[in-house]
């Protein structure tokens, strides 16, 4: 019986309303491990706040318990926690077998994506954010005083900035990715299943289809060239 080390990540501030709380999450995880007929020895909870979120102290406690006992550590959600560079370092250091409710068929290569793109990511999205208030002003629109702006404006305008900005990052990501199975001989079939396996989605929120990853991959390797 393959046994589990479950990790769970919770707010203070945001894990009662959270879609993916910690009762979630243990449901996600239990429901997993339920029907690979395994067991689950031990479970960490980490409950981040403002200060602490670059340090995730069981994390590490984690993944050492899952090293010593040759455990598989299981977690319900692994987009954000793969963007955390302690956290990829870590996991990769020990050489421990892991898993993602959410994303089952990630693995190391696909965390150092992530990782990789990350800070990358965080840059582009604050760049993107001032690009667009710049073009604004340069279109003669007011941007006026965040003062007069009331905060549900305010949050809503940085809201949509930010989402244009995150599709073009997730967009290179995927590039990123189907330039690596390009170079590993994978056809367009065969890189958009895998995309659709790591729940990679199109702009328009749709699955990858073999002409879509064609068009991606030409488009942006245009970009680059320019």
């Amino acid at each position: 019986m393959k046994t589990y080390i479950a990790y769970y990540r919770v707010s203070r501030k945001t894990q009662g309303i959270s879609g993916l709380g910690l009762s979630a999450q243990k449901t996600s995880v239990t429901k997993y491990v339920t029907a690979q007929e395994g067991t689950i020895l031990k479970e960490y909870t980490e409950v981040e706040t403002g200060t602490n979120k670059r340090d995730r102290v069981e994390i590490h406690k984690a993944i050492q318990m899952a090293k010593t006992a040759g455990a598989v550590l299981v977690i319900a959600k692994l987009d954000r926690l793969a963007r955390n560079v302690s956290f990829v370092s870590s996991l990769m250091d020990a050489g421990i077998e892991f898993v993602a409710v959410d994303m089952p068929t990630a693995n190391q290569f696909t965390i150092h994506i992530f990782a990789a793109l990350a800070e990358q990511e965080a840059k582009l999205i604050s760049l993107r954010t001032r690009q667009a208030l710049a073009e604004l002003k340069n279109k003669g629109k007011r941007l006026g005083s965040p003062q007069n702006l009331t905060a549900e404006a305010r949050s809503k305008g940085v809201s949509i900035i930010k989402e244009n900005a995150i599709t073009n990052d997730r967009n290179r990501q995927a590039h990123s990715i189907i330039c690596s199975c390009k170079d590993k001989g994978m056809t367009y079939r065969e890189i958009a299943e895998h995309l659709n396996g790591l729940n990679f989605k199109t702009r328009y929120g749709k699955d990858f289809l073999p002409a879509t990853v064609h068009q991606l991959y030409n488009r942006l390797n245009l970009q680059h060239a320019a």
